[in-house]
């Protein structure tokens, strides 16, 4: 694998360990709103991605040219890490890596939350759809596409959940008028 990639890899995962490092939720926060969602997000994507470099190590089945789709697939994962890095942000100090409320929590819906209700996981799955084209393999591709969206539908629901409880109606309305993950679609 070219060392620009594994550069890449590399800086993608020192993001994510400080922003899991960085970003929790304090004692003044509401306790126990996460139900595991974390864990369960770090375990689900941490084995999707093992596998993932399994499956692309040890079979052959090219999503295009070889030159041409990893280097897409990196770009993507480029982007991918700004465009996370821009919505957490935008959110300030509501953002935790874990599910929570904050003392003062107030609901965002300006910026990129005008057009999604979880920008930053969105642009989390452009990331990880990014390195399964980086994998140049349909079968890493569809995993890890499928397990990112999978688990980050039960990290939406639970979000939405202590969401929905703590601004109520507003927040309803919220839901109406964006859709979660991808624009236009979901």
């Amino acid at each position: 694998m070219p060392l620009l990639f594994l550069l890449v890899y590399a800086g993608w995962f020192l993001s994510e360990i400080l922003l899991n490092r960085l970003l929790r939720s304090s004692g003044t926060d509401r306790p126990g709103a996460d139900k595991h969602s974390l864990g369960l997000l770090w375990a689900t994507l941490s084995g999707a991605i093992g596998l993932a470099v399994y499956l692309a190590e040890h079979h052959r089945w090219p999503v295009g040219p070889p030159r041409l789709v990893p280097g897409l697939g990196l770009a993507l994962v480029v982007l991918g890490v700004g465009l996370r890095l821009l919505a957490v942000r935008s959110l300030g100090r509501f953002f935790t890596v874990d599910v929570t409320i904050r003392e003062g929590h107030q609901l965002k819906t300006d910026g990129f939350y005008a057009h999604l209700r979880h920008p930053s996981y969105a642009a989390s799955l452009l990331s990880f759809v990014g390195f399964g084209l980086s994998l140049n393999n349909w079968p890493a591709l569809l995993l890890v596409t499928v397990a990112t969206v999978a688990a980050f539908s039960y990290r939406i629901w639970v979000e939405e959940a202590v969401l929905a409880q703590q601004f109520g109606a507003a927040y309803a309305t919220y839901q109406k008028r964006t859709k979660r993950l991808i624009p236009a679609i979901y």
